[in-house]
């Protein structure tokens, strides 16, 4: 394990190169994966774990449409494809990527099928941070492990098939085995990580929760709206809005943030642009960091966990669900960008 420092803090890392897939395999040579859920990081996790030679089996719910396109993908029933239970019993490993709500819902079921011995595996804190309002509480003599790709479960699968990797944390709340270290780094590398961060449950939700309403979706889609309305309103047409807000940021410039770095990126504008950036940041800055700090603080008092609770966990979720994505689906400004993405080259 290496130790990297970021700017005075260290932290721990794993990479390939120090954890190759060769030993992952060794590792988990005797183990069976049993992957539960096969939703938003079931297909990019287990199809990795299979073109990597590790035993991997899916639990699902037969007849759903998640049974459907696991069948769709290869998996087979009553040979790698099982109902919940019986894949359960199969396992060694217990791959819990449920749904949060869907843990929540399966885990007296999913509890009774935890022998001695086996590992239970997350790629959220949710369940186990927010114990008293979830009611997973793992038993004593199993490993209780994370790993958590940080981007979906469709990008964690196109990294792996063009050869890269998607960064990954990594957590241990459990060692009953003494070979839960072993088991999630094995797993992490499996899954086609580049590299694994070591954090801790609480950390990884904490993070993950704050991530996905601020920066990660919920603030840059607020920040896409405003800036895309204020050109509106000024006589912008559509095309030249959503070019300015969206197009240019996501297709030409955050490519090359994620290449070289912010810094590398504004030495590498225009004079126009590096004094105009450099001057309004802080301001932007300063105007939000409130905002943040509402959020983490919603984030660690259990605020957040609840409201998602409460909201996934009703009959009608998927259709209020529907005509809040619709209301984006249906914005002028998405609208303007279904019909810019039609105009990129590689589409004519």
């Amino acid at each position: 394990m290496a130790k990297i420092n970021f700017g005075g803090t260290v932290e721990n890392v794993v990479t390939r190169e120090e954890f190759p897939l060769k030993k992952a395999q060794e590792v988990l040579k005797n183990e069976t994966v049993a992957i539960l859920g096969y939703g938003v990081q079931g297909p990019g996790q287990s199809l990795n774990l299979r073109d990597n030679g590790i035993n991997v089996i899916i639990g699902q719910r037969k007849g759903s449409k998640s049974w459907d396109k696991a069948v769709a993908d290869g998996w087979v029933p009553g040979k790698t494809l099982f109902e919940i239970e019986e894949a359960c019993d199969k396992a060694t490993i217990i791959q819990y990527l449920l749904s949060d709500a869907g843990q929540i819902a399966a885990w007296p079921t999913i509890k009774k099928h935890l022998a001695p011995g086996k590992a239970l595996y997350f790629s959220h804190g949710f369940g186990v941070t927010y114990k008293e309002r979830t009611g997973i509480v793992p038993p004593a003599d199993v490993d209780v492990i994370l790993v958590a790709p940080k981007g979906s479960g469709t990008s964690l699968r196109r990294m792996f098939l063009e050869g890269r990797g998607l960064n990954s944390s990594y957590a241990i709340h459990q060692d009953a085995t003494g070979k839960a270290w072993d088991r999630v780094i094995a797993l992490g590398i499996g899954v086609g990580s580049g590299y694994l961060f070591e954090t801790d449950f609480r950390r990884e939700v904490f993070s993950d929760l704050t991530g996905e309403r601020g920066t990660l979706m919920g603030a840059i889609q607020g920040i896409f709206a405003a800036q895309y309305d204020v050109l509106r309103s000024k006589g912008h047409t559509p095309s030249e809005a959503f070019n300015e807000t969206v197009e240019e940021l996501t297709q030409s410039l955050m490519p090359l943030v994620a290449e070289n770095g912010m810094d590398w990126m504004y030495a590498n504008c225009s004079t126009t642009a590096q004094r105009g950036a450099l001057d309004w940041w802080k301001k932007f800055r300063d105007a939000s960091k409130p905002v943040f700090e509402e959020l983490y603080d919603s984030v660690a008092t259990g605020n957040e966990a609840q409201k998602s609770i409460d909201s996934n966990s009703k009959a009608d979720y998927r259709e209020k669900l529907e005509v809040e994505l619709k209301e984006l689906r249906d914005s002028e400004m998405w609208q303007a960008g279904k019909e810019v993405r039609k105009l990129r080259p590689e589409n004519n």
